[in-house]
């Protein structure tokens, strides 16, 4: 009881209250009796100066009977008035109080005052008595001067304080009153305070029992907007979030389910012992092996007739249970099974997850890697072979033959800037394909670009007696591209369609707008590609007349670099063609930068 949160709150609201009323009291006390002090003190120093200037009037010193007679009146206003004659004895030559007459004022009156007003000051003090039957007072004096400015005796006057300090007494008996009362509701509204407070508080925890047994159908009334009704929203907040959580919990296992029952690879996963707890559609499909049987299958059972190093015994002698094995399967197929361990948090092995992949066509992309790499070690060392034979001729004595040597000579430089032409475009796959490339993109007109490129080419075909059409869009069409690498493409185009086009033949190059697209068509008549060809046109290396490219000088790697250019531009190059019948028909279709130009 002592230590809930309502006893805690009820004490300190009776301390503060407690603490307030007392402060309260007894600064009103002192400002009263501050206050009455006050008045008495200006009342005694008005009948003062009242009293002085009626002695002087009167002569005092030398008609001291008519003293009494002027200060005889004020003892009805329970004041009393003492006059003092400067004397050895201090001696009370008139008074209110006619028992002190001629009597020494010294064994009377307060002394210090006296003495003090005997040097010239006006002093006062406040005699407060605690015990009964005894007055408290308030005396001061007042020096009495002659012409000559001397002292010649002081009035002494005293004022009965009792009224003030009883009805003092009577207002502290009020304020103790008033505080007990305070109290006594503080008590009876911190109780109820306090309960409107732990009320909801304790339906939050009571609730929140619940909710830890597993109910989470909880929802607090929200009765007010400050604190505890923030609490009570959020715990409904949070009571909310906790289900929508549980409920995304199980959507994600779904989902998990989901992505394991459809992933490309297949999945295994068994206890520590090896039974074979799930298996997802595609290891059952891979495996050639019926869902229900595989599960009633132990892990050895499975794999060790796919391949002998694949049993819980040898997998416990690899590093953490970590490695791979590639199963040869039948009809070629190869899988790679990578295996793993399921390790709770006490570091406890708890079962084992196979991940069956198929590797087959990476065997196959494996395969065409080092076929690119044999390509390039056969066009490097087709012209090293001939660089080499004919520069060994050469120093064997054929530079005596100035003829001979110059045709000799030339074809070294031929096939040396085979050798560089073939150099630079492997490099700059390389940096297309590792995005290292500088690529300087801004909007230009493709209109210009293709007028530039074909009037680079028009010599070559004028050579050949081929005729080049070019039509361009009638108006400007300008997309986002590096100029430099978009000729670079065209180029290449239009010189292999000049190549592989017979003297007199027909190049056509054409600009359209479809949509938001460019498409740029260059159209020839020449000895066009082979059906079969066409899948592989854009390989690495790959020629469909080997002998006759390197005739005409070509790198077999033109359209691989011209395909990952354009595709840099979000674009694509397609190619069309079938052998000794129409040519071939190159679409080169590019994004554009002014769509509102096709609606127009």
């Amino acid at each position: 009881m002592f230590k809930s949160i309502r006893f805690k709150s009820i004490t300190i609201y009776f301390l503060l209250v407690f603490i307030a009323m007392v402060i309260v009291g007894v600064f009103i006390i002192q400002q009263f009796e501050q206050y009455h002090l006050g008045v008495v003190r200006g009342n005694l120093t008005q009948i003062a100066n009242s009293v002085m200037k009626t002695l002087e009037e009167i002569d005092w010193q030398n008609n001291k009977e008519e003293i009494q007679k002027n200060i005889a009146p004020y003892e009805k206003m329970g004041m009393e008035i003492y006059v003092i004659e400067k004397n050895n004895d201090f001696t009370i030559i008139s008074s209110t109080n006619l028992s002190y007459w001629n009597q020494n004022a010294m064994y009377i009156l307060e002394s210090d005052l006296i003495l003090a007003a005997f040097h010239g000051e006006i002093k006062e003090s406040d005699i407060v008595s605690q015990q009964e039957g005894q007055r408290s007072s308030k005396n001061m004096v007042f020096p009495l001067y002659d012409e000559h400015s001397r002292i010649t005796g002081i009035i002494y006057l005293r004022q009965n304080l009792e009224d003030i300090y009883n009805t003092l007494d009577q207002s502290k008996f009020i304020i103790t009153r008033a505080t007990i009362l305070a109290l006594l509701i503080t008590i009876i509204l911190g109780y109820f305070i306090a309960k409107s407070i732990t009320g909801p508080i304790n339906d939050v925890t009571i609730k929140a029992e619940k909710m830890a047994k597993g109910d989470f159908d909880q929802v607090v009334e929200v009765k007010s907007d400050d604190e505890i009704g923030q609490l009570a929203n959020m715990f409904n907040h949070l009571t909310a979030r906790l289900k929508a959580v549980l409920q995304e919990i199980s959507n994600e296992k779904k989902k998990m389910d989901t992505i394991i029952n459809n992933m490309a690879d297949g999945l295994i996963a068994t206890t520590a012992e090896g039974k074979i707890i799930h298996a997802n559609p595609v290891a059952i499909e891979m495996l050639k092996i019926d869902g229900k049987t595989l599960k009633k299958k132990s892990f050895d059972e499975v794999f060790l007739p796919l391949n002998n190093k694949l049993t819980l015994n040898y997998l416990s002698t690899q590093e953490k249970w970590y490695g791979n094995e590639i199963i040869d399967m039948q009809e070629g197929v190869k899988l790679r099974a990578k295996y793993a361990p399921i390790i709770r948090e006490d570091d406890y092995l708890e079962g084992i997850v196979v991940l069956l992949q198929d590797v087959t066509e990476y065997e196959k992309l494996e395969n065409m890697r080092k076929e690119f790499v044999a390509n390039v070690s056969h066009e490097l060392k087709t012209p090293l072979t001939t660089i080499k034979s004919y520069t060994e001729t050469l120093l064997d004595g054929a530079m005596e033959d100035k003829g001979l040597a110059t045709q000799f000579l030339g074809v070294v430089v031929s096939e040396a800037d085979r050798m560089t032409r073939l150099v630079q475009d492997l490099l700059q796959l390389s940096n297309l394909d590792y995005k290292q490339g500088k690529w300087n993109k801004k909007e230009i007109n493709i209109n210009d670009i293709v007028k530039s490129a074909v009037l680079k080419l028009e010599v070559s075909a004028k050579n050949k007696r081929q005729h080049f059409v070019h039509t361009s869009y009638d108006d400007e069409i300008y997309v986002f591209a590096d100029k430099d690498k978009m000729e670079q493409v065209l180029l290449n185009i239009l010189s292999n369609a000049i190549k592989y086009t017979a003297e007199e033949g027909k190049i056509e190059v054409q600009v359209q707008l479809k949509s938001s697209y460019v498409q740029i068509i260059i159209r020839d008549n020449g000895i066009g590609i082979p059906k079969e060809d066409l899948p592989r046109i854009f390989e690495r290396f790959y020629r469909v007349d080997k002998a006759r490219s390197r005739e005409m000088g070509g790198t077999g790697l033109g359209l691989s670099i011209a395909k990952q250019i354009i595709e840099a531009h979000k674009g694509a190059i397609e190619i069309f063609s079938e052998e000794k019948k129409q040519g071939t028909r190159v679409v080169i279709t590019l994004p554009t930068t002014n769509e509102g130009l096709a609606l127009n």
